[in-house]
């Protein structure tokens, strides 16, 4: 299964739609951490603020009035107390701890030793100092009943305990709030904003370099199947526009070269006619009749290869317009042809092809049809021809029951003007150009031709056209 979509835009579009989301993925995750530890040390700060203020505050005050005060200074989560003993059992721990005591000693104004404590949450907040849990602490506490004079609601986060000048102690225990989820909304909707500015931006450019290679690849299968095109606008980024140029005087200098290699062999066919015709005419003089036969059949087949060589030279069948045809029609009406002169052809269509459209030049592919069906009526008498349909080919299946073709030569045929002293005689009187024509018909449609031996005997010719022509199936 293919992850990435196979065309370009469609890859270019993955790979930064990937790219923005890992990217704001990262992003998201680190300012989520930088947000929490801020907001920690904000809260922390607080704390230590208020905390310093209250022991000034009680230290100025009357002893009948701490209470009030201590009630007036307590929030949901932040509580105090003062107590005959610490809340925190000894002095701070690490460095986070020493530095928040350093802090508080500063708010306060003096060097008495403060303490504090930084706690794991748990599922129920400790009022028993001595069973509070450190961060640094791996164990679980395995109580499940929350003590009895809890004030806070919510895990204990952060302790702090601070020496009175009356020998007591304050202490502060604190719930630090968990950082809202409601910000997440921002970085998403961002990203949203982002991507799709990216995909307009990304399918507007890719449209502006895709367009013109489309254009470029339809015009080079064209010109591969040898059809006449006009010049290709040039068009998109500099790259595009000098791989388009490039392509339109390529086939300039293509069209070029054949109409000057066809103009010539032309000339050279014009000329060769004249003293043909003209050793005919002297031939008449001969009075030996065998020696005048034999002039006259030597000028014949001088003649027919003459035409057969300017005519696979030309390539006809690439000067033929390219339209599109039923093709299980075009294959049928050369089949009852061939019946109605009282020749053994038949023709069987697979399933779902009994109404098939093809662009191709269809003059050219009834002459590659008519030449493998008259070599197997030839051959062996009879013909079976057959239309099919692979995973990216039309395939045109012609067999017949005669001697086949030695392995070694099923290639070698195909080569102009050779001509086999085996199953295919030189009696025929053809030239040796017919399959050397087909081949190379097929190969103008950007297909191919094959040929192999049958296991029960006989030959089988495969002629297979591409589905990427404009094809389509018509249902009944």
């Amino acid at each position: 299964m293919r992850l990435l979509p196979r065309s370009l835009a469609g890859q270019l579009i993955a790979l930064l739609l990937i790219a923005l989301v890992l990217s704001q993925a990262a992003t998201v995750l680190i300012f989520a951490d930088e947000r929490r530890f801020a907001l920690r040390a904000a809260n922390r700060d607080q704390v230590l603020a208020r905390t310093a203020t209250l022991v000034r505050l009680l230290e100025e005050t009357p002893g009948a009035l701490h209470q009030s005060i201590l009630d007036s200074a307590r929030s949901p989560r932040l509580d105090f107390t003062l107590a005959a003993e610490s809340a925190v059992p000894r002095p701070p721990a690490n460095a986070r701890e020493q530095a928040l005591a350093m802090r508080l000693g500063e708010l306060i104004g003096d060097a008495r030793e403060a303490r504090v404590q930084l706690l794991r949450r748990e599922p129920w907040g400790l009022r028993n100092w001595h069973g509070h849990k450190h961060e640094s602490e791996e164990e679980e506490d395995d109580d499940d009943h929350p003590p009895p004079h809890r004030r806070l609601r919510l895990p204990v986060s952060f302790l702090v305990s601070v020496p009175l000048t009356d020998g007591g102690w304050l202490n502060a225990e604190t719930a630090l709030p968990k950082p809202s989820r409601a910000w997440a909304w921002f970085p998403l909707l961002s990203m949203g904003l982002m991507a799709t500015a990216i995909l307009a931006i990304v399918i507007f450019s890719v449209r502006r370099i895709t367009r013109p290679l489309r254009s470029l690849a339809e015009a080079a299968e064209k010109l591969g199947r040898g059809e006449s095109l006009e010049l290709l606008a040039e068009s998109g980024p500099r790259e595009i526009r000098r791989t388009t140029a490039a392509f339109n005087a390529m086939q300039q200098r293509l069209t070029r070269f054949v109409q000057d290699r066809t103009r010539m062999l032309a000339a050279i066919g014009h000329d060769l006619r004249t003293p043909i015709t003209a050793l005919r005419l002297r031939a008449e003089f001969v009075e030996d009749p065998e020696t005048h036969r034999k002039i006259l059949e030597t000028l014949d087949d001088m003649s027919r290869m003459t035409e057969a060589a300017i005519s696979f030279a030309r390539e006809e069948a690439t000067a033929e317009p390219t339209r599109r045809v039923d093709l299980t029609a075009l294959i049928q009406s050369l089949v009852d042809d061939l019946a109605d002169q009282g020749r053994e052809a038949t023709f069987s269509v697979e399933d779902g092809l009994e109404k098939t459209n093809y662009d191709c030049r269809p003059v050219a592919l009834r002459r590659v049809l008519h030449n493998l069906i008259e070599n197997a009526l030839r051959y062996a008498g009879q013909a079976r021809v057959r239309l099919a349909q692979e995973t990216k080919v039309l395939t045109i299946i012609v067999e017949d029951d005669g001697p086949g073709i030695p392995e070694e030569h099923l290639e070698q045929v195909f080569e102009p003007f050779v001509r086999l002293e085996e199953s295919r005689s030189q009696d025929t009187g053809g030239v040796g150009l017919g399959l050397a024509i087909a081949r190379s018909i097929a190969h103008a449609h950007g297909g191919d031709l094959r040929l192999a031996n049958r296991p029960e005997g006989g030959l089988r010719a495969v002629l297979m056209l591409p589905l990427d022509a404009a094809y389509t199936v018509d249902e009944k």
